[in-house]
Parts: C-alpha cells; structure tokens; sequence
C-alpha cells in the first residue's frame, strides 16, 4: 500500500505519480555520481555533483522548467556554486559520460521490463535487432563569439541511436561534436558494440563494405539498404517473390569485394506502391541473412525500421531535447542524451502499461497527452509530496518496483490519454502568388465562400 499522502495523487494523477517515481529511480543522486567517477578523464567534482546538473538539466527536459537559468534560481540555495559554474560544467561535459547515461539507464529500464513481462513479440525469435539511425541537431542561437559575425545556422553535433525494438529502448549513443561530420564517421565505435546473433538494420547512410564485412566477420547480420555508390556484381536471374504490404518483392544474389576477400549476399528489391519522401519507388536491401528468412520478411523487418523514427518523433515533440541557449557541443549532446534517458523511463512507464491494460490498448496512447500531464501535475505534486517523500523507490527491489507501476497504472483512465485519430492526408490546396506584406481579411474570405 502507497502512504496516505500519495493515495489522491495515485488514484486521480496516477501518470503523474508513475514518471516521478522512474525517475526517481533513474536519476538517483549516489549511482549518478558513481556513473561519473567511473566514466569521466578529465572532469571532476568539486563543490557541484554530476547529479546535480542531471537533476537541474532533467527538469528543463521534462517542461518543468522553462530554461536552464530559471533551473538554476529555482535550486540556487541547493547549489553552492553560481550559475557560471553550471553553464562551464555544460561547456565541459565530456561524450563519454553522455553515452554512458544512455546505456546506463537501457540497462535498468530493461531488468524492471523483464519483471513486468512486458517486452514486445521478438520481430524476429532467436536474433538480438538493433536498429541504428541518425540524428543532427538543430542550430542554436548565436551566443558564443565566434558564432555572432556569421549568418550561416550552428551545428552544435551529430548522434547516432541505437534501439532495441523488443524494449522500446535507446540501448545506445555515438557522438560527435562536428554537426558537419558525416554520420559513416562513427561507424568504427559502432562496430565494437556489434555482438554474434545481433541483427543490424539501417538506412543506406550506413551502407558501407567495411561495416557490412565487419559485421559478417562478428558472426552478426545485417539488413541495410544499398547506397548508390556500393556496387557489386549480380549474379543469376531475379526472382518474383510476392507482394509485400509495401510493393511486390524480388530477389538476386550479389557479389561484393573489399580489401581481399569476396562475398556473395542476398539483395532484396522492394517495387513501392507508394514513393519514399526523396521520390524514389525502387529499394534495394543487403542482407547476409540465412535463407530460410525470406524476402518478404526481410522487407517486412526493413519497414519496421521506422520504429526509432517514432522515438526520435517523440522525443523532440514531447521533451525539450535541443536547447538552443546551449551553443558548446558538448552541452547540446549532453542534454540530447537526457532526453534519451527521458525516454528509456517512459518507455519503462508504457511497458508498465502494456503489463496492466494489454499491448494493444497500450499503444494507443499518446505520448503527447502523457508528457501534458506530467508537466501540469509535477509541481503541486512535489508541493505535496516533498523529495524526501520519493525515496523508498530507490530503495525498493526490482520486483518490488514493478509490482508499484502496475498498482499505479490499474488506477488510470485510458480514455484521458488516446491518440485522436485522424482521416488520410488531403494534397494541399493551390495557393496564389506570393506577396511580401501582403494581407487579406479573414471575414470577407469566410462569406464569399459561405463557410
């Protein structure tokens, strides 16, 4: 049974209380601080803690608070440091210790969804899927003095994400602070993740004979779509395999060298029904995988691959993952990856959900209205429940904890946090010529075409 205090907030807010208790979980002060002793080269802690930037940067991810400085005067009788401080601890921030955040909190996220039994249908059972993309960051304001002479947009870095569909996790991150840097440059640190049994699927970004070898020669897989400069020599007649949900399905045998050695791969050819958003209406696919996965399958598995376009989606809609004060690299990756270890709690929140009302009720709800109540309860909630409230879920037991989650979320009407669905997408109307200043008067538009 939750304390007293809790019990209006549990059986009216439950969603509220869900996402503060995770993330009381996830960014507790002792395994944060541990976190960064362990990772960090050269930063080093002083008078302010890691954990204390990860609790001010977490409520500026969340909505809670609208900008880092109002963060800041908010805990300033917390913090015995100034906001300099703060802002040169951001400036510092070093990459290794952002990607270790990520892939610290996919792994606790992943033993509290084990325990609910909540991982989704394996896309594929007996293979591990990894799907890999890229993510550039937005342009941030001109603050810093080499930015204020030039009109051009500042890049402040680039990420690659790795997701595990079974989970619904962000299992890991590659940075670069170079927003001009091409997303191939991060393969090497990519290729030292890859583990035997593992399933690769990418766009053609990362189509490359080095990353495809290396792959095969982990005893791992791949499914990545042939980029136009990566040739190799058919071999044999095409075959017609059927019609996928996407467009009819072929197959043919390709031959590929790099350095010494030649490899003979499975090329899947997908004829669209519909085009891809550049315009094209033929994909081809490698894969080494074995034969008895068949084509359709393999285009199948390739367009569930827009599922981390769904977490990238919702991360940038839904939490304040790029802040364009932050003009230093480093401080811009570094609460991108904030609002990755955002994300692994929420998906730690649906999991608990699915567990409690079913998959398919589950993922009809919108990650929109969810993060809307979070923010609108948040700080009556802490007025009324106090931090010092929130820490038995530090303490409690893996099972313990998920017992809780699913307590809470049989308190929740589903109805409050649907997704509003919407009818098929109209082409947009003609629109006349454009005229600088020009205006028009909204009344007279309205009566002439009698809405």
């Amino acid at each position: 049974m939750f304390p007293a205090a809790f019990m209006p907030f549990v059986e009216q807010r439950p969603i509220g209380v869900m996402a503060r208790a995770i993330v009381e979980r996830f960014f507790e002060p002792e395994h944060l601080d541990a976190l960064f002793r362990r990772t960090a080269i050269e930063q080093y802690e002083r008078e302010l803690l890691f954990s204390e930037v990860v609790d001010l940067m977490q409520s500026v991810v969340l909505g809670v608070e609208p900008s880092v400085f109002a963060a800041y005067r908010k805990r300033r009788h917390q913090l015995s440091v100034t906001d300099d401080s703060v802002y040169n601890k951001l400036k510092g921030m070093e990459l290794g210790v952002s990607a270790a955040v990520v892939r610290d909190s996919a792994e606790r996220a992943a033993l509290v969804i084990d325990e609910l039994k909540a991982r989704r249908v394996a896309w594929l059972p007996s293979y591990r899927i990894r799907i890999l993309d890229g993510n550039h960051l937005s342009a941030t304001e001109h603050r810093l003095e080499p930015l204020r002479d030039t009109w051009a947009a500042p890049l402040p870095g680039k990420i690659l994400v790795v997701m595990d569909p079974e989970l619904d996790l962000a299992c890991d991150v590659f940075l670069t602070p170079d927003g001009h840097a091409q997303e191939r440059s991060l393969l090497d640190d990519v290729l030292q993740t890859v583990r035997e049994r593992e399933l690769w699927i990418a766009d053609r970004n990362f189509c490359t004979l080095k990353f495809l070898f290396e792959i095969i020669d982990k005893s791992a897989f791949f499914l990545v779509r042939q980029h136009g400069t990566l040739q190799g020599r058919l071999k044999g007649k095409r075959r017609f395999i059927g019609e996928s949900s996407t467009g009819k399905v072929y197959e043919q045998a390709i031959e590929v060298d790099y350095v010494d050695q030649t490899r003979t791969l499975r090329r899947i050819t997908i004829e669209l029904l519909k085009a891809t958003r550049d315009g094209d209406m033929v994909l081809h696919l490698l894969t080494n995988l074995p034969e008895e996965i068949s084509a359709l399958q393999c285009a199948e598995l390739y367009r569930k691959r827009w599922s981390i376009e769904t977490l990238f989606y919702e991360v940038t809609q839904t939490l304040a993952c790029e802040i364009k004060t932050l003009c230093y690299p480093p401080a811009a990756l570094f609460v991108f990856c904030l609002a990755l270890m955002a994300a692994n709690a929420v998906a730690v929140l649906k999991a608990a959900l699915r567990a409690t009302h079913g998959e398919e009720k589950a993922d009809e709800m919108s990650g929109y209205y969810l993060a809307l109540e979070i923010k609108q309860v948040h700080e009556g909630m802490m007025i009324a429940l106090p931090p010092d409230k929130w820490t038995t879920f530090r303490d409690m037991s893996v099972a313990e904890f998920a017992a809780k989650l699913k307590e809470m979320a049989a308190h929740m009407d589903l109805g409050l946090y649907r997704k509003s669905k919407r009818g098929p997408k109209k082409p947009p109307p003609t629109m006349d010529k454009y005229r600088n200043g020009g205006h028009v008067s909204t009344y007279k538009l309205l009566r002439d075409k009698k809405y």
